[in-house]
């Protein structure tokens, strides 16, 4: 048996965690720089305002209805989230971390021993209850399954609990036919379209036609969602694995057209790339590097660029990645336009243990101490504290007007209480 628990409405919750006065009220939490809504408490949404809405646009109906908006927080988020799981891998040996908000639960050898029901409200109460974060479970023998009934769990709180078990082919018909079939796990928009011109409108409908139609017309992947479906377990727990691509991106506060600024920021992106791959004992040998303007500015010129820069040998040296990033950035800069967003992608990964020789150059083999150096300090002392001349003096500056504090991760932040 599989389960898929969730937190609802994560960020939000988050939120209002330490701001009990926040139960019961809309709130909503904002992207980078401020700019689109990312996530929404139940009021906000039964008010009307939807998924990624500029907040410039919806900014009097947040007046209107006392919306609460808050930037986000990711160091809070992450940390929660931390909680989140480690309370959950006392439940199951076998825990796959979906998501921020989410996590795949396998019960091997469980099914004649518990009442899946009754432990799932087990499970909720105690995370909750060590949290405040509110989270939903679904059981199911699959894993696409155990999505549909988390779905219905999250769906139907005074019905459920906040936990429902999928456990007999009658349950498992009732929440397919229940279940519209774009909202299928796995099934994108493009094949969403092509069964409802075929009047195939729910997942029983979908779970109902031949295997050998669905693996014509939908390959491997769509019998897999197909088999899942009808309760043969095919998508397998999986293991954490390394990253094959490490982005580092933002989007500026202001727009700028001077190339020393975004080069700034763009090497300080390279930096935290470096950072990222010698964490996980990787090498890149190629980077990809993009500018691009505000679409939202109708008024202004737009332009957008990448370019992918091929490395004559695998590094993850800040000094060298940066210095490849910059490279990069002058072949696609063009004056004249106000830019607002950038980033740094490394891609082509080789471990660091397993370095293939180039004829026609070298990482500087003085790096290696130097950047395990640089490491322990900014680990011990705090993330820039050493950094590259040509990097930024300091962290990237967004616009985050509402932030809350980080409750959790910072001494400074900590709540006073006064007795």
């Amino acid at each position: 048996m599989y389960a898929l628990v969730d937190c609802n409405n994560f960020y939000a919750s988050c939120e209002r965690l330490f701001k009990p006065h926040l139960n019961g009220k809309p709130v909503v939490v904002l992207s980078n720089n401020d700019g689109c809504v990312i996530a929404r408490s139940n009021e906000a949404k039964k008010l009307g305002v939807p998924m990624g809405a500029p907040a410039f646009q919806y900014k009097e109906l947040f007046q209107q209805h006392d919306i609460q908006v808050y930037s986000s927080n990711y160091e809070l988020y992450g940390d929660m989230s931390r909680r989140v799981m480690e309370m959950l891998s006392e439940f199951s040996p076998d825990v796959e971390i979906y998501s921020i908000d989410e996590a795949f639960l396998l019960f091997n050898g469980f099914d004649n021993l518990v009442n899946f029901k009754h432990y799932g409200l087990d499970i909720r109460q105690y995370v909750t209850r060590g949290t405040g974060i509110p989270i939903s479970i679904g059981f199911a023998p699959t894993k696409t399954l155990a999505k549909v009934a988390n779905k219905i769990a999250k769906k139907f709180p005074a019905e459920t609990g906040g936990v429902h078990v999928i456990d007999s082919e009658e349950l498992r018909i009732k929440a397919l036919k229940w279940t519209e079939i774009g909202d299928v796990w796995g099934i994108g928009r493009q094949y969403a379209r092509k069964l409802k011109d075929l009047g195939i409108n729910n997942a029983y409908e979908f779970a109902s036609i031949p295997e050998g139609w669905v693996l014509k017309e939908m390959t491997i992947v769509g019998q897999r969602m197909w088999k899942e479906l009808n309760g043969i377990p095919c998508i397998e727990m999986e293991e954490v694995k390394d990253k094959k691509n490490i982005a580092c991106t933002r989007t500026f506060d202001r727009n700028t057209e001077c190339l020393d600024i975004i080069a700034e920021r763009v090497k300080t992106f390279a930096g935290r790339v470096s950072e990222k791959l010698r964490k996980q004992n990787s090498e890149c040998n190629a980077l990809q590097i993009f500018i691009h303007t505000n679409y939202h500015r109708q008024d202004l010129p737009s332009y957008s660029r990448s370019i992918v820069v091929k490395l004559p040998y695998p590094t993850n040296s800040m000094i060298e990645l940066a210095k490849f990033a910059d490279y990069g950035l002058q072949q696609i800069f063009r004056k004249g336009y106000q830019y607002k967003k950038a980033g740094v992608i490394a891609m082509d990964f080789t471990p660091t243990s397993s370095k293939q020789l180039s004829l026609f150059g070298q990482s500087d083999t003085r790096h290696i101490e130097l950047m395990k150096a640089i490491d322990q300090i900014n680990n011990r002392s705090g993330r820039n504290r050493i950094r590259l001349a040509s990097q930024s003096r300091q962290r990237e500056k967004m616009r985050q007007e509402s932030l809350s504090p980080c409750y959790t991760t910072r001494i400074t932040d900590l709540i006073k209480i006064k007795v």
